[in-house]
């Protein structure tokens, strides 16, 4: 799977390589307005796998999407809003959750929780803000799983409940990628 990925990433690489100069193609990508997340900018031009991977601080998101099939589908056009955990989010869980979850025969229930994280459309900042206060201080989202997440504000903190009542804050906004945008998150959002 591994191989792959990179093999497909240095076909496309070498393909963007061949149609466009590589001072071009480095002063494009300079030009574009990048994000920093896990040590890493993050680029609008790249889709959301292809800068997923980059974040040092999203390794063990980056593993249960590849263990939970998911690759593909968010390479695709989508676009998609991103509620993406952190490592450090992922450590919150219990202990042994996140290995049992990333075993091959619970691929199912890891796909559930990981498209629980995702929204069909693009939803920036001010866009959820617009529907935080249309709401009257809350907006819920039907994510990619079937399930319902609830944004509001607490102070000047964007939060995300789940529907166990389990919160999340966003920690980076407006991540923006080809197709779609990420908002780091502090936690796992969980479904019922």
């Amino acid at each position: 799977m591994k191989t792959k990925f990179f093999t497909a990433a240095v076909f496309a690489i070498a393909l963007v390589a061949g149609t466009t100069s590589s001072f071009a193609q480095s002063k494009m990508m300079k030009d574009e307005k990048t994000v920093m997340v896990g040590g890493a900018e993050m680029y609008p031009s790249k889709n959301i796998v292809e800068n997923a991977v980059n974040s040092k601080d999203h390794t063990t998101l980056v593993a249960a999407v590849k263990a939970a099939g998911l690759v593909e589908t968010l390479q695709s056009e989508g676009p998609f809003t991103v509620f993406a955990p952190t490592n450090a989010a992922f450590e919150k869980l219990p202990k042994g959750t996140v290995e049992s979850l990333l075993e091959p025969e619970n691929k199912k229930t890891l796909q559930t929780i990981l498209t629980y994280h995702v929204v069909s459309g693009k939803h920036n900042a001010a866009d959820i803000m617009k529907d935080i206060k249309k709401g009257n201080g809350k907006a819920t989202y039907k994510t990619v799983s079937g399930g319902t997440l609830t944004v509001m504000m607490k102070g000047k903190k964007v939060m995300l409940m789940d529907e166990n009542g389990g919160m999340a804050t966003v920690t980076i906004a407006d991540v923006n990628q080809s197709n779609g945008v990420i908002h780091v998150i502090d936690s796992v959002v969980l479904p019922k």
